[in-house]
């Protein structure tokens, strides 16, 4: 089992490719939980945090996490929006499937 340990210092293309070493899946990042404009790959998640006043943090996740339920506390975290997509990136994962089992779609 892979686990995935995430703070406001990380880049947010650092994030994507921890995060596809560690799954296997691809995640798309973006400014705000909106999910509206995709986050710069040079931005930390702290300068990201700071514009949506969120508490930040530290937190490690498992690969037995549901996707919806990642989405969700990274958007609590640091304010901003996550998608989990399949490993190619051309469709978003179901929410209620494991992070794991995103990365074998």
């Amino acid at each position: 089992m892979a686990d995935l340990r995430i703070d406001g210092r990380k880049k947010v293309k650092t994030l994507k490719a921890d995060f596809k070493k560690a799954f296997g899946a691809s995640l798309r990042v973006y400014t705000t939980a909106a999910c509206k404009t995709p986050a710069n790959d040079d931005a930390t998640l702290a300068s990201l945090m700071a514009k949506s006043g969120a508490k930040g943090g530290e937190a490690t996740f498992g690969s037995n996490l549901r996707v919806g339920n990642f989405e969700k506390k990274l958007g609590e975290m640091f304010g901003i929006g996550v998608q989990v997509a399949n490993p190619a990136n051309t469709k978003l994962s179901d929410n209620d499937i494991t992070l794991a089992a995103a990365g074998k779609e």
